[in-house]
């Protein structure tokens, strides 16, 4: 239900989608042919089309719904905190560093925080709320004096409140790329330029409007698995090194990235500097059983780039090339060339253990007015990106506050 109150998706209310909410989620305006060709591909070698992987089931391929209002990028800032800056009772300070919660005994009082050269301490009348994200909540809990003591001591900063969980079991979404060489034009990698930026800034329409991964599909590793545990993303463009990586020519791009990894990692203070930023430590291949899965993964991928959806534009493969097979070779392929979907979680994780940081009701464990409000909460990684189930803990908060609950 907190889904659909969020929602205004361009297709209708139903069972699964809502209309009249905040954030905008509609069809892409111009799907580009190559991301056409990908679903015809994927349904020819044997996958199940969907229409709709926020609905009844998420195995299949087909298109992603966006975040988008007329061609444009349709952000948690456009949807909720632009509206709302026009109240009194909410002030922007923009460019700020939190240098720790002010805490009286076990209660958090304030917050102090450094911008434009001054420091800063305001106070709470009610509680304080951490949205920091998987990396930011948890140093802001532990540069507090909130968090594993080994850690704090090894940083240099004062115990307050032991809580051994802030920081660990961080996740993400581990994925890796193949990329072919087209031998036609029309992908993406020459969309910036004049004709484009015109179409876009006087229709909103045309290539300019992508959100460079339209199309994809879930996926099972292995056919002993119960759901999916491969999410596929492709882009009509080259995609190396998160998209930076420069390429004269065209090409296409699709890749796994593994949804429910078993590899953890961890975020931990590397001093008591708020401006120092904390020390990350991925452990993203850690298990063995997720490396494998991307290797399966890179095997799907090159047979939906192998089918005859593709012939006539199909170049070389450019990465990871054809001199990579055998499983060993891929397994390399993987542990060096991986990277990572920008979906961090974990490290304030909830639970109704003791150890765990938050409870049901976002409150940091041993402390009282103060909650934790981001992805880091999140018990696991969800088989999906992490945005819209992040507003949706963020509207969760608002109601746990306002209750006083």
């Amino acid at each position: 239900p907190v889904f659909k109150a969020m929602e205004n998706n361009s297709r209708g209310a139903g069972d699964f989608h809502g209309v009249g909410g905040p954030v905008e989620v509609t069809d892409l305006r111009r799907p580009n042919p190559f991301s056409r060709r990908m679903i015809e591909a994927a349904a020819e070698v044997g996958h199940p089309l969907n229409p709709d992987f926020n609905g009844a089931k998420q195995e299949g391929f087909g298109f992603y719904q966006v975040m988008q209002r007329r061609g444009r990028r349709w952000s948690a800032a456009d949807a909720y905190l632009r509206p709302a800056l026009k109240r009194p009772t909410l002030t922007l300070v923009q460019h700020a560093v939190v240098s720790r919660i002010l805490l009286d005994s076990r209660s958090a009082v304030g917050v102090e925080f450094s911008a434009d050269g001054e420091t800063t301490q305001i106070f709470a009348n009610a509680e304080v709320i951490i949205s920091a994200g998987a990396f930011g909540s948890p140093h802001i809990l532990q540069l507090s004096g909130i968090g594993d003591p080994a850690d704090l001591a090894a940083a240099g900063i004062d115990r307050q409140i032991d809580l051994p969980d802030v920081g660990k079991h961080l996740q993400d979404h581990p994925i890796i790329g193949v990329i072919q060489a087209s031998t036609q034009s029309g992908t993406l990698d020459d969309a910036e330029n004049p004709f484009e930026l015109a179409r876009w800034a006087t229709t909103r329409n045309g290539r300019l409007t992508s959100n460079v991964a339209e199309a994809g599909g879930y996926a099972r590793s292995s056919p002993d698995l119960e759901n999916p545990d491969l999410q596929f993303h492709f882009g009509p463009v080259y995609f190396e090194d998160h998209g930076l990586a420069p390429f004269d020519g065209h090409a296409y791009s699709l890749g796994p990235a593994l949804v429910t990894p078993r590899s953890r990692g961890q975020v931990k203070a590397a001093s008591n500097d708020p401006g120092e930023p904390p020390l990350i430590l991925g452990n993203y291949l850690q298990a063995e059983p997720d490396v494998k899965a991307l290797v399966s993964g890179v095997k799907m991928t090159r047979e939906i780039l192998g089918a005859s959806a593709f012939d006539d534009v199909r170049g070389a493969e450019l990465i990871p090339g054809q001199g990579i097979v055998t499983d060993d070779e891929l397994e390399g392929f993987v542990r060096d060339r991986v990277e990572l979907l920008y979906h961090p979680v974990g490290t304030c994780r909830m639970g109704r253990e003791d150890e765990s940081v938050v409870d049901e009701r976002l409150r940091v464990r041993g402390v009282e007015r103060l909650r934790v409000a981001d992805a880091s909460v999140m018990p696991f990684v969800p088989s999906a990106n992490t945005n819209a189930a992040a507003m949706m803990i963020g509207a969760r908060a608002v109601d746990f506050a306002l209750a006083g609950s």
